[in-house]
């Protein structure tokens, strides 16, 4: 017997209910939401789920990606800061996918504040909002190491940021700190006309494979991070000598770390700022 097709939003149900409930996106809070099915399809697909996955959702919206995984997984937690579209969702769901509506867990809060949810996450799907992408996805990389894999739609250049190697021109503090935890990779880009409002940027995919994260002492390394890539055009030794004692000091550590102190932040790797981390702490 063929799977029952998924029950999704198309634009004129994402219309609609943006009319029935007032809401009215805001670029303040980064709102662009899909209305293409197809594109919910994909986003699911590239996400790598499993029926027994408990998966966190920040910034739901409208609900055009939650109901796609409300029919995959186990269970959702939806994380969303704005009164008027946490009150909404529920309703939705009960509506379109009455027998499944239970497995919805709304968390009415902000995300970068969010220290505890109902539910253990074993993955995340969001389709973030830009103007907050990198401190979520990493906030929740932090605080939720039970989340074994990440997909996240980001503005193309943010993804692009994310899955930088070392080297190369758009390499920098994303980079390292969302490859601190995990493989990443970019795996689609996806146009403006599938959101309403549409965005005046591209966006992309980007698939997080945690994996095992450094024994350095993480808040050493990402302080170390920040500062060497805040003068990046500077060698490690100038860029890291307030940080570490002088130029000297930078000097020696870097050395010790084997890292040669005239190089600069863009080609280390996170190996690299690990044993630099440990040398420092």
């Amino acid at each position: 017997m063929a799977p029952m097709p998924m029950v999704l939003l198309g634009g004129n149900d994402i219309k609609e209910l943006a009319a029935r409930y007032g809401i009215r996106p805001t670029k303040q809070r980064g709102q662009n939401f899909v209305t293409d099915p197809n594109t919910v399809r994909m986003i699911v697909s590239h996400a790598h789920l499993q029926p027994d996955d408990v998966v966190v959702e920040v910034g739901p919206g409208l609900g055009s990606l939650t109901l796609a995984l409300l029919q995959t997984v186990a269970a959702v937690v939806a994380v969303e800061v704005d009164s008027a579209l946490a009150a909404a969702l529920p309703f939705t769901v009960e509506h379109k996918l009455a027998p499944v509506a239970s497995r919805l867990h709304m968390v009415h809060a902000d995300a970068l504040t969010v220290q505890e949810l109902p539910c253990e996450p074993t993955a995340m799907v969001s389709n973030l909002p830009y103007n907050v992408a990198v401190p979520v996805l990493l906030s929740f990389l932090e605080r939720f190491p039970s989340i074994e894999r990440v997909l996240v739609m980001v503005q193309a250049e943010v993804a692009d940021r994310l899955a930088a190697a070392p080297g190369s021109r758009t390499y920098g503090v994303p980079s390292v700190k969302a490859q601190w935890y995990a493989d990443v990779s970019k795996v689609a880009t996806i146009g403006r006309n599938v959101f309403w409002p549409a965005p005046n940027v591209d966006s992309a995919l980007v698939f997080l494979q945690r994996r095992e994260q450094p024994a350095a002492n993480r808040t050493t390394a990402f302080r170390l991070i920040d500062a060497g890539f805040a003068q990046r055009r500077k060698t490690l030794r100038s860029a890291l000598a307030s940080a570490l004692g002088g130029s000297e000091a930078a000097a020696a550590a870097l050395q010790q770390a084997g890292i040669e102190p005239s190089a600069r932040a863009e080609v280390l790797s996170v190996e690299h700022w690990a044993r630099l981390a440990e040398v420092c702490s």
